[in-house]
């Protein structure tokens, strides 16, 4: 059990004295647009898929916000997402990847760089590669410094930016609420997804933006990478060394990827002010790697005050 000489707190709740340990990535920002918000929407959530954690995954991606038609570049419905992996050449690997199996498979879309002032060197070819599937009645078009491309589909045409900006980004930013149900947990994340999702420049990767499997590095299995956080697994309490504050029989965590560390703080302030509000919240904590996994150090003692 953690030592309640610890605590800080929020409200009503005690949170724990401690940091959340996030790392540097690289992150890319992407508009998708449609005939209608519907197929923006469609095409968004097939991009999203199977992209919760660079541990196993290609990137960890999240739609950032909804656009309205007059935010876009071709004044039509769209999403704005925000990608991030570990260096450039994978990030550009995996936009071509998922742009080309999902935003260019669906109907109507199109697909723009949502970083247009980045330099030429931190940019990665994103149409200039998926041109190809054009089989040479593909054309390009230049608008200013936007070079876009127009590959011949079935219903018309798709339009894809040649080039995507790519900056330096900040992932694994957490906040870990520990309840004494698991409805009214769930409730408090819930509650702390809907703040969160009301900034700018930041995701939350994990399906519905809340992970249930938190996660530890290494395992008792020499190949597995990483595996379940038995310290806060309710079902292992008395057999494992537990973090869980007593009563709590659910815990769940919020990541949060933002394109700088000042969004990622803004996000977890937001997303632990929010989640304290609920009934039955009886701890918020963060996990870290007493910072040998990253350099950002996100301390919730920054986050309780106004």
């Amino acid at each position: 059990m953690i030592d309640q000489t610890e605590m800080l707190q929020c409200g009503d709740v005690p949170v724990v004295d401690t940091f959340a340990e996030a790392f540097s990535v690289r992150a890319a920002r992407l508009i998708v647009t449609a005939a209608s918000a519907a197929w923006a929407n469609t095409a968004a959530t097939e991009f999203c898929g199977f992209a919760t954690s660079v541990i196993a995954c290609d990137l960890e991606t999240a739609v950032e916000r909804v656009l309205a038609a007059e935010e876009t570049p071709d004044g039509r419905p769209g999403v704005s997402l925000l990608a991030f992996a570990f260096d450039r050449k994978s990030l550009g690997e995996a936009l071509t990847r998922r742009v080309g199996q999902c935003i260019l498979t669906c109907p109507t879309t199109a697909c723009y760089d949502g970083l247009p002032d980045v330099d030429r060197d931190d940019r990665v070819p994103v149409g200039a590669q998926l041109r190809f599937f054009g089989d040479g009645f593909q054309f390009a078009k230049k608008i200013g410094r936007q070079r876009l491309w127009r590959i011949p589909t079935m219903d018309g045409e798709f339009t894809c930016e040649d080039k995507f900006g790519t900056v330096k980004g900040v992932a694994g930013g957490n906040l870990i609420l520990c309840g004494e149900t698991q409805s009214q947990t769930l409730q408090a994340a819930e509650a702390a997804v809907a703040a969160i999702r009301q900034l700018p420049n930041v995701i939350l990767p994990f399906p519905g933006g809340i992970v249930r499997s938190g996660s530890k590095v290494g395992s008792r299995y020499k190949q597995v990478k990483a595996s379940t956080n038995d310290a806060y697994c309710p079902t292992l309490r008395g057999i494992t060394e537990s973090a869980l504050p007593a009563g709590a029989n659910a815990v769940y965590e919020l990541v949060i990827d933002g394109l700088t560390e000042s969004d990622v703080h803004a996000a977890m302030k937001a997303g632990l002010q929010a989640a304290v509000t609920l009934p039955g919240l009886l701890q918020v904590t963060a996990g870290n790697y007493g910072g040998k996994l990253g350099k950002h150090h996100l301390h919730l003692r920054e986050m309780i005050a106004n």
